[in-house]
């Protein structure tokens, strides 16, 4: 979105920005405010704060809206009947069972973490998560304490995925920018990732899990009512709904990253297709269908499209709220904020893995988009790489390790991705400052300080 107030200075952008957060908090926690109210009304006091034509307030708003909700609300709509469907069928029991046989009930957080980190390879966050959800209940429900024992094992293992790995957009768009390898980019990642989740998510989540007690979401532990017929099905059945939206995915994020390599054409049909085929929305339209289609011998139709339908009510509240949360980032966005921090801290003669470590996180907190943050940051910093001497192949992974950590931390107020966690596991604001705001903040600084490690030692 074009900045339209970009008249004014950074200090004051930085002021406006502290008081809408503090303003919204302040409505949210103290007055009990609905949160999509909250945020809707501080996004107009915002725009008119920093001078937005009064003629584009609505548009700005709408703007920041509706691009979140379209990529949004299809994922978790789509998401939420797979879930729904794996719940209501005991498909989401089975893998729960199947992964504890093999871990160890004293391990299920583990587990979970260790399945989604394969799962968050090639698949987004935000799909992941909706798509991961009712195997993380069904293992809260079996063997009970906090649901963020074992939510935020998994959700941490997708978030550090999202931002460290390509085929993710973040990491490829930066490395393109930079001129890092991508091949490289995936291994240092990788080694990075590892240590970073175990560390920042999945300890992080067992402390939380002793500290605070988040009960299981009241919309997963509302009943339907199941076929006489019904049989759970086989974990091999499970495993195929779970692995084709990642099979399908990566159809586009691995031929996105084939085509930047130059290994196949972009303009070919057969890539273009299989690319649509895997686009996020699509592969979990199929993978509802396949679904549907399986459980059709155990299940009456309307008994499926019961479920489908059910699925969506709880949701609807989680989807606009998270795009109330996007259109507050995007009237930031649209004020100019990130971009007048960026400029006054890229002067500041900082090293520059440093240097885009702190931009990258002063974007991230200004506005709230890890990838606005990860490739604005990357294309500030490219000519300061460019005339860097010495930088090996190794550095630019490293910075762009430091880029990704930076867009990680402080997810807040501003970020949909602090609505749509704090929503789907039914936590207020402030248990999801304490929580998810924490564990993201501390994967970013991890992050960063093992790539800083790498940097001095390679």
């Amino acid at each position: 979105m074009t900045e339209i107030t970009a008249h004014l200075g950074a200090g004051t952008l930085l002021g406006i920005a502290a008081c809408a957060v503090v303003l919204l908090l302040i409505l949210i926690m103290r007055f009990k405010v609905h949160a999509f109210l909250a945020l809707t009304l501080v996004s107009v006091v915002v725009a008119l704060v920093t001078g937005v034509p009064f003629d584009k307030i609505v548009p700005t708003i709408l703007g920041g809206f509706g691009s979140t909700l379209a990529g949004v609300a299809l994922l978790v709509g789509l998401g939420a009947m797979i879930g729904r469907l794996l719940e209501i069928s005991g498909g989401a029991k089975v893998l729960a069972d199947t992964l504890i046989g093999t871990f160890g009930s004293h391990r299920a957080p583990l587990a979970l973490g260790v399945a989604s980190l394969l799962f968050g390879f090639p698949i987004f966050f935000d799909a992941g998560l909706v798509v991961m959800l009712p195997i993380i209940f069904s293992v809260a429900k079996q063997f009970g304490g906090s649901t963020l024992k074992y939510a935020l094992p998994a959700a941490g293992a997708f978030a550090v995925m999202h931002a460290l790995l390509p085929p993710h957009p973040g990491p490829v768009a930066a490395s393109e920018l930079l001129g890092a390898n991508i091949g490289l980019l995936v291994i240092v990642g990788l080694i990075i990732a590892i240590p970073t989740w175990y560390l920042g998510a999945y300890l992080f989540g067992l402390y939380a899990g002793k500290k605070f007690d988040v009960k299981l979401p009241s919309s997963f532990l509302g009943s339907m009512e199941v076929d006489a017929n019904h049989k759970p099905p086989a974990f091999g059945t499970v495993l195929a709904i779970l692995l084709l939206p990642l099979v399908l995915i990566f159809l586009d994020t691995g031929l996105n990253t084939a085509t930047v390599l130059g290994w196949v054409s972009g303009d070919n049909t057969v890539i273009q297709l299989l690319r649509m085929l895997g686009k996020t929305p699509i592969a979990l339209l199929i993978t509802v269908f396949f679904a549907l289609a399986v459980f059709s011998g155990s299940h009456s139709r309307q008994h499926l499209e019961k479920v489908c339908d059910g699925a969506l009510g709880p949701i609807c509240g989680i989807i606009l709220v998270t795009g109330a949360g996007g259109m507050f980032g995007g009237v930031l966005r649209a004020s100019g904020i990130g971009d007048a921090l960026a400029g006054v801290l890229s002067d500041t003669g900082m090293p520059v893995i440093v240097a885009a470590f702190v931009i990258s996180t002063a974007l991230r907190v200004a506005q709230g988009s890890a990838t606005v943050a990860l490739t604005t940051t990357a294309a500030l910093i490219s000519p300061m790489v460019a005339v860097t001497p010495g930088l090996s192949q190794f550095d630019l992974c490293f910075i762009v390790v430091a880029i990704a950590g930076g867009a990680t931390v402080l997810s807040h107020v501003n970020d949909s991705g602090f609505w749509l966690v704090g929503r789907f596991l039914e936590m207020d604001e402030k248990t999801t400052l304490k929580t998810w705001t924490v564990m993201e903040t501390l994967i970013g600084s991890i992050a960063f300080l093992f790539a800083l490690v790498g940097s001095i030692i390679l």
